[in-house]
């Protein structure tokens, strides 16, 4: 597949991002950055800083907040940016507790003090707030991005496009799909084969383009570029990798997962998922099929890396920041209510290949992906949207 390299684009310009990103406006705005900690309390004068961890919230101060206080927001017409911690969720797009810290340790309200006073919310976090936000903005109107594990390779790239071009990208993609019956990923892994075939019951498709502009409350989630549905229902089964290498079969009926059997690794691991999943059913529910639209290098977070051509996820669990209904209060344990990415991509699962995607629309079956490699079919819809002399190199 076709990865372009970091000297191909633009260094990072944090006023060109937000601008893409918001638009401009008139009315003087007012920014403000979330990050999460284990203490939360260390906000106060930045002693976070002095950690050799909290690699994210460092990015945050360094190349947000101090650059929106350096005259880059002057220029967006952004009045000062303030900065405010809260207490690590410790899982994917889990609702923070409300108890929120500013600068000077003084104990702040998420909802009181944050979203009904700041227009711009910026979440740069270990830990997805993408849900959480979605349905807040919703209510208390604001815009914002959430920015989970950026690092340097995201700042260069995914966050150096233009995102009025990913934003017709992603459209061009999002038309090809549209109204899809299902897709079908054959997948290979250790010399076994494997199939899910997810359906989508001719739905609208949805897509992750990076554009807020002013007028509708909205969240990105940055790095853009996806085309996403959220599944009527699934049916097969898919091979999955657990962060430590364990490889398992995820049998699927009925749109969830529900049962696990080990390809290899720890059997511990398998039993620990199998025991949450009987558990906590709503855990093993397939909320989420997408597909990425960028063309960009692998950064090693999936973040940027589901956003990539090429690459495909499946989701379980919370969608209704998606438009799904699948909400928090759904999961037996609101610590259970994650919306975890399942990326299959070469370099973070390199077991494991998609052999095919194909998609069934109109009556017909067509091919979208071989081998993370664009099809003949997808190559000659997206020609004018895309450098077709780089993906027909790849």
């Amino acid at each position: 597949m076709y990865c372009p390299e970091l000297s191909e684009f633009e260094s990072f310009s944090l006023e060109r991002l937000l601008r893409n990103c918001f638009g401009s406006s008139d009315q003087l705005l007012s920014p403000c950055i979330l990050i999460d900690l284990d203490d939360p309390a260390e906000l106060a004068g930045f002693s976070y800083l002095s950690s050799d961890s909290n690699r994210v919230q460092k990015v945050a101060k360094h190349e947000f907040l101090d650059k929106l206080n350096g005259g880059v927001g002057e220029k967006l017409n952004f009045s000062e940016c303030h900065i405010y911690s809260y207490r690590k969720t410790g899982g994917s797009n889990l609702d923070p507790e409300d108890t929120f810290y500013d600068i000077a340790g003084n104990v702040c309200s998420l909802r009181d003090d944050i979203c009904k006073k700041h227009d711009i919310i910026l979440a740069i976090t270990d830990f997805s707030l993408t849900a959480p936000l979605t349905a807040l903005c919703k209510e208390f109107g604001f815009r914002g991005a959430t920015l989970h594990g950026v690092n340097d390779v995201i700042l260069n790239s995914g966050l150096s496009v233009d995102y009025n071009e990913v934003s017709k990208q992603a459209e061009a993609f999002r038309s090809l799909l549209d109204t899809a019956d299902s897709f079908t990923l054959d997948f290979s892994c250790l010399g076994k084969s494997y199939s899910l075939t997810i359906s989508c019951g001719g739905q609208t498709a949805q897509k992750s383009h990076g554009l807020c502009p002013p007028g509708k409350p909205d969240v990105a989630n940055l790095p853009a570029g996806e085309v996403y549905f959220v599944p009527t229902g699934a049916e097969g089964s898919f091979p999955f990798r657990f962060s430590d290498g364990t490889l398992s079969e995820m049998v699927v009926e009925n749109g969830s997962i529900v049962s696990i059997s080990k390809i290899s690794g720890d059997d511990e691991v398998i039993k620990k998922r199998s025991t949450q999943l009987n558990e906590d059913p709503a855990t093993g529910i397939i909320g989420e099929l997408g597909f990425g639209t960028q063309l960009l290098p692998f950064s090693g977070q999936d973040i940027q890396d589901e956003k990539i051509f090429g690459t495909c996820h499946v989701a379980t669990g919370r969608s209704d920041h998606l438009g799904g209904n699948l909400t928090p209060q759904n999961f037996l344990s609101k610590m259970n209510a994650t919306h975890d990415d399942i990326l299959f991509a070469p370099p973070k699962t390199p077991e494991i290949v998609v052999e095919k995607v194909s998609m069934s629309k109109d009556s017909e079956v067509d091919i979208i992906f071989e081998s993370f490699k664009p099809s003949d079919f997808l190559k000659s819809a997206l020609v004018n949207s895309y450098p077709m002399d780089k993906i027909f190199g790849c």
